[in-house]
């Protein structure tokens, strides 16, 4: 990743067009070709940025530029569009790369890794006749934590999150559209679980005809006895 300060102002031209004036950025290069652009305030989202597929030329400015202060222009250009992030760079205050590896991704906290652990050793707690497929079942935009078997025979996708909000609803949606798609496991019908559900994820997966579950982890490790309660 190579990582450059430097006061410039940028230009997106495409299909649409935006323009940030002259000011002190931060510019990030990936390895996967993608440039980010990033101020130092408002969020932690770029300014604006080209995603890759895409291709970093740099080249000396005109002379109608040098006059303006431009020292150098990047151009990246997306590979499947005529899209165009200029960079117009007038000074340089630090430029270094480095070399970052492999990502291992994401990895649940020990809650959800412990609740999807469980929860496959104890499928038929969704229902009787529940079996498990596979846990960490991989697709093209990420594992669906749980693949699992109805007792009609169903597939069911299986979403866990310690705390269940909208993002975890909309994630197991588009797990939900892609899995559809595979004529070997369709029909799919997916189920949030979670120890905790907001009232908006409720309203958003039941309309969404995704069933939701709430999970005791305290039950399902054996610490909590549900039936010695007095209350």
């Amino acid at each position: 990743m190579r990582l450059v300060i430097a006061r410039c102002s940028v230009d997106y031209v495409g299909r649409l067009k935006a323009h940030l004036p002259l000011a002190t950025r931060l510019l990030l290069v990936k390895a996967d070709g993608s440039v980010l652009v990033h101020s130092d305030g408002g969020s932690y989202k770029p300014l604006n940025w080209m995603s890759p597929p895409a291709t970093l030329r740099v080249i000396s400015p005109e002379e109608t530029e040098v006059e303006e202060g431009v020292v150098e222009q990047w151009t990246v250009q997306s590979a499947k569009t005529d899209d165009r992030l200029i960079i117009n760079i007038h000074e340089h205050l630090h430029d270094t790369s480095h070399e970052l590896g492999v990502d291992p991704g994401l990895i649940k906290d020990g809650v959800e890794a412990d609740l999807q652990r469980l929860l496959a050793e104890q499928i038929e707690t969704l229902g009787p006749g529940y079996s498990l497929i596979r846990r960490e079942y991989f697709t093209a935009i990420g594992p669906v934590d749980i693949l699992a078997r109805d007792a009609n025979g169903g597939t069911v996708a299986i979403e866990l999150k310690r705390r269940g909000d909208i993002d975890g609803v909309e994630q197991l949606t588009r797990y939900l559209e892609l899995l559809n798609r595979d004529p070997l496991l369709a029909p799919v019908r997916g189920i949030f679980a979670a120890q905790q559900i907001k009232p908006q994820a409720k309203v958003l997966a039941n309309d969404r005809g995704i069933d939701c579950v709430t999970l005791d982890y305290d039950a399902m490790r054996g610490v909590d006895d549900s039936e010695s309660r007095l209350f």
